[in-house]
């Protein structure tokens, strides 16, 4: 087998608008199938994708022996029971982040998955795989900043509507869970290591409940990350990178475009250099390199373990900020 066969579960918009269209560019993937609950949204889906097949429901791609794996893009409090759902009708599965609404159920999910030794498994941070991070992290451990000291990260956009799930508290909404989760991610990724202990500020929507405003620091050992995202501020996103020796700033270090180069630029000292690569689709290397590890039969580049990790300190960092103190992890 050359492709991996994959049907997605939901019809929801980053599926729709981002996720799939870049896994059809992809070498090694075949999306062949998409689900809803309902079967007529599914069919216009399918059209507007192009694939072959469509299903009224989640059960039935799932009972579908073509298809090998499955993307979900469904609502965080989703997350975990069809990700079980998956693994028990032998399929692997990409789930997109977060990997559910506690650590609990994170650890939940990773104990199920080791009685399925042959599916493979992950949490899709599509920002690990772009060419300008892998650039990064290899700035960082060849020295070309010295040793990393500093993360600053800030991650924003506006989005007031009472009836998007992001707002909702019932299904896992609020800043932390859609965005605050790559801030946690990226720090423990680029320290290759959990925080002793972290700190944190949050402002609550009076009528959704939800975070609309999270700071949070990050004590890594007497490194600091430190983060700010929000889901009722002007969209902007960067991230910073510190050492003795040097910094590096990245323009747009999440939701990277498709339609031009992006650039990350490497300090030291006065000199200043702009490094620029080639357009790409992030969603597009992810979904490559999850249907290279299921047909290679290798570790798939991002652990279930490590969305274990991020789970825990973002339950710490919003336990922080109740109490407003320094919390160990």
């Amino acid at each position: 087998m050359h492709q991996v066969r994959w049907g997605a579960l939901s019809t929801a918009s980053i599926g729709m608008k981002q996720v799939i269209p870049a896994m059809q560019k992809a070498a090694h993937v075949q999306v062949t199938a998409i689900a809803s609950r309902n079967e007529n949204g599914a069919r216009d889906a399918a059209c507007t994708l192009g694939l072959e097949k469509f299903y009224g429901s989640y059960e039935a791609l799932l009972a579908d022996p073509d298809i090998d794996a499955v993307y979900i893009p469904l609502p965080n409090h989703l997350h975990l029971p069809w990700s079980l759902k998956a693994l028990e009708a032998g399929k692997h599965v990409l789930c997109e982040k977060p990997i559910g609404l506690s650590s609990q159920e994170a650890e939940t999910l990773l104990a199920a998955s080791q009685g399925y030794p042959s599916l493979k498994i992950m949490e899709a941070f599509m920002y690990r795989h772009h060419p300008q991070w892998v650039r990064a992290r290899e700035l960082i451990e060849t020295g070309e900043i010295g040793s990393l000291t500093s993360i600053q990260v800030y991650f924003s956009y506006f989005n007031n509507d009472p009836n998007n799930i992001r707002n909702r508290t019932d299904v896992g909404g609020g800043a932390m869970m859609d965005i605050g989760c790559y801030c946690t991610s990226l720090s423990r990724w680029l320290f290759q290591a959990e925080p002793d202990r972290v700190f944190g500020f949050v402002d609550r929507d009076p009528a959704f409940g939800t975070d609309r405003l999270f700071s949070g620091m990050m004590d890594f050992d007497g490194c600091i990350a430190s983060f700010t995202c929000s889901t009722q501020l002007e969209w902007h996103q960067r991230v910073i990178l510190c050492g003795e020796a040097g910094s590096i700033e990245l323009m747009i270090p999440f939701n990277s475009p498709i339609d031009r180069p992006t650039v990350l630029v490497h300090r030291q000292g006065k000199q200043a250099r702009t490094i620029e690569f080639e357009v790409c689709d992030q969603y597009a290397i992810q979904g490559e390199l999850m249907s290279l590890a299921i047909l290679n039969d290798t570790p798939v580049p991002t652990p279930l373990t490590d969305a274990v990790g991020n789970m825990r300190v973002m339950e710490t960092l919003l336990r922080a900020a109740e109490t407003q103190t320094w919390t160990k992890c």
